[in-house]
């Protein structure tokens, strides 16, 4: 080994510095470390300890153990690839629409909203399902019930009236809820699109609000699948209420998230209607059912002088949610918001009663719910119009009343008539009507009702907010796709559970900047 000079491994990369004066020296003056006698003794305990185990457990069992360890490692492992996988995914698709957003800030970029996991089930603590099976066998006690004929005219009571309803008792109506949502036909998943800057690329319809769609997506929208994604609504984001327009506050988005088994829901926007208590309402209906009615800033004010609405956000059975930055100056059809997009606002509920702000139920929810859908295996009720069946006629009706601009109404008809629109006849029964008197609507929240509200909503949103007019072409452009029904019952019976109060006011009373009464002047100051 003579004449061979060997060195020392000095710095990150492993050089060697020659020895000099026969000595090694290093360049950050390290000395190479020795074996600890801990990791030799360590060695020596780990050679004495596995010939022990081999000893005394045997050479097959100790195999035996090695294998199921090496098991354990395995499942492990591929639990966690798993886990990391799936967090991907989420954060993927939750930051998707923020990246594409960057990407062109200044043109629309269109994003798809995911829909909500599976559809809520009643909290173990929830009544109704537990005897569905034995009242189901029985005979109904209504089903010999016929309304009897109108009453003679008087020349002082004209127009529509009540009739009379079978009604089951509250008990017995609760116990006739279905203990799981109803079946939709074709469609299984809904989503909605979201623009990020909705820009009007057409002549005719479309809002910010509710975005801008095409005539080809308008006319794709009803060819129903079992994965289906529409505008509707709130197009300016993934949550409504927050900063989409029609905004609401945090504490009560929250609310509206949490999962409920029934709602009723009303809204009075520009001060337009007085509000009106529920009655006879049982109590486990004022327990259970949850009463929502939606404002805007101006009605608020209002509110708070006369009603005396505090920190608690009630009055009365209502719960007020107040809505900031309306999207549309008309506060009609800022009400149809609520109205056809409840399923949005309350993602979490398996029925709702929509009822007009100028109304007021005096039938306990859950008995309304029974006569009008589960009795009939319904999803969506809603009355026909007392006197009209025929959409021509109503526009004419419209025009006559100017509940809306003759051009705009003509407008619809017109187009209505070149996709296929005829007046009614008894040809299209069992449809008993093409128009709706649509104060009151009575709904399950199942994907293909959500479908049905959402393109009644764009109709509404691209054509005249007379929704009236748009419903028979919805509804009927859906049934020629899927077996599906609308239970249009009696405008009577919806007389018997909502009805209309008149508001008297003194002769010195005046309402100042009110769009409905107009005739009531205030004197000048």
């Amino acid at each position: 080994m003579t004449g061979v000079s060997l060195g020392l491994r000095t710095g990150s990369f492993g050089s060697l510095q020659p020895a000099q004066n026969g000595v090694f020296q290093s360049q950050n003056s390290i000395l190479v470390r020795k074996p600890s006698k801990m990791f030799l003794s360590g060695t020596r305990e780990k050679e004495r300890f596995l010939p022990v185990i081999c000893r005394y457990l045997g050479r097959s069992k100790v195999g035996m153990l090695i294998l199921v360890a090496f098991a354990l490692l395995a499942f492990l492992m591929g639990f966690i690839t798993v886990n990391k996988e799936y967090t991907s995914e989420r954060s993927s698709s939750y930051f998707a629409q923020g990246i594409v957003n960057k990407k062109a800030p200044l043109l629309n970029t269109v994003t798809i909203c995911g829909e909500n996991a599976s559809q809520p089930r009643p909290p173990p603590h929830s009544s109704g399902p537990a005897v569905i099976g034995s009242a189901s066998v029985l005979e109904h006690p209504c089903a010999h019930f016929a309304i009897p004929p109108p009453p003679p005219g008087y020349r002082r009571r004209i127009g529509p009236r009540p009739c009379p309803v079978c009604y089951l008792p509250v008990e017995q109506a609760i116990a006739r809820m279905p203990s799981s949502p109803s079946l939709s036909p074709v469609i299984r998943h809904l989503k909605y699109f979201r623009e990020e800057n909705p820009i009007k690329m057409e002549p005719h319809g479309g809002s910010d609000f509710g975005g801008f769609p095409s005539l080809k997506l308008r006319n794709d929208s009803f060819n129903i699948k079992e994965s289906m994604t529409v505008h509707c609504g709130f197009a300016k984001g993934c949550r409504p209420g927050y900063q989409t327009g029609f905004d609401i506050d945090e504490a009560d988005l929250r609310e509206l998230e949490q999962y409920h088994e029934v709602i009723v829901a009303s809204a009075i926007f520009g001060n337009y209607d007085i509000i009106q208590q529920p009655k006879n309402i049982s109590e486990i209906a004022k327990e259970n059912v949850r009463f929502y009615l939606f404002i805007d800033e101006e009605t608020e004010m209002y509110v708070k002088n006369s009603s005396g609405l505090d920190s608690s956000k009630r009055v009365g059975l209502w719960r007020i949610v107040v809505v900031r930055n309306i999207p549309y100056a008309d506060p009609r059809r800022n009400g149809k918001v609520p109205k056809l997009l409840l399923h949005r606002l309350f993602p979490n509920v398996r029925y709702s009663i929509w009822i007009d702000g100028k109304l007021q139920l005096v039938v306990d929810p859950y008995q309304v719910l029974e006569r009008f859908l589960w009795r009939q295996n319904s999803t969506f009720a809603i009355s026909r119009h007392y006197r009209r069946f025929d959409v021509f006629e109503e526009a004419e009706a419209n025009k006559a009343a100017g509940k809306y601009d003759n051009a705009s109404i003509n407008h619809q008809v017109e187009f209505y008539k070149m996709e296929g629109l005829t007046p009614y006849s008894r040809a299209k029964l069992p449809i008993t009507s093409d128009v709706p008197e649509g104060c009151v609507i009575i709904k399950e929240h199942i994907p293909i009702t959500n479908l049905f509200t959402c393109l009644w909503f764009n109709e509404v949103d691209r054509f005249t907010s007379r929704d009236q007019l748009s419903f028979s072409t919805v509804r009927d452009r859906i049934l020629a796709k899927v077996d599906w029904s609308v239970n249009m019952f009696l405008d009577c019976e919806r007389r018997n559970f909502v009805i209309q109060v008149a508001i008297y006011f003194p002769l010195n009373y005046c309402i100042r900047g009110t769009k409905k009464m107009t005739t009531i002047k205030c004197p000048l100051k």
